[in-house]
């Protein structure tokens, strides 16, 4: 990490189903910070839900409303930020994600992933008639990018509040060494 970097904000990513949002929000209430879900943010703006929004949209669509919220991100302080599962593939969101947050990766198995999401309705990436296969081939695709977070944290066989702590403990130790 660049030693002139100013950390306010903790930046979850990952792939879906590994638990940012859930451990953001803990996360979130112990370190006594603000809680964003970008998948939120832009369900709220847009009116409809993101299955929606791919269905009379596209994804092109909302990749480029996802992008312009990390560009706002980038004005608070105090925030844990959970981001959709794809936002990190745009190297911009990533990018600007590092200017003022620390990026920490949750990781899983695409097997428990899948088990963690499979009965969920509201995944447009996982309408696909093999949705298992497709969610191998996303995560493995997906995998490059989530690997240049600062840190990686697997979710695999810890429970939530277990990864809060390491996720925790990983913010402090980040943004001690860079007062």
């Amino acid at each position: 990490m660049d030693a002139t970097r100013r950390i306010s904000n903790l930046a979850l990513i990952g792939f879906m189903g590994t638990g940012k949002s859930s451990v953001g929000r803990l996360v979130a209430d112990q370190l006594r910070f603000t809680f964003l879900d970008t998948d939120d943010v832009l369900v709220s703006r847009a009116g409809k839900p993101i299955t929606e929004i791919f269905a009379q949209e596209g994804e092109a669509a909302f990749r480029q409303k996802e992008c312009a919220l990390v560009q706002e991100l980038a004005l608070r302080t105090r925030t844990v930020i959970a981001t959709g599962g794809g936002l990190p593939v745009n190297p911009a969101n990533l990018a600007s994600l590092k200017t003022h947050a620390l990026v920490m990766c949750l990781w899983a198995s695409p097997e428990k992933i899948w088990e963690r999401v499979r009965g969920q309705n509201h995944r447009p990436l996982l309408n696909d008639p093999d949705a298992l296969a497709k969610l191998r081939a996303l995560l493995e695709a997906r995998e490059p990018f989530y690997r240049q977070a600062d840190v990686l944290v697997n979710t695999e066989m810890r429970s939530l509040r277990e990864v809060a702590h390491q996720v925790i403990h990983q913010y402090r130790l980040a943004t001690s060494a860079h007062r």
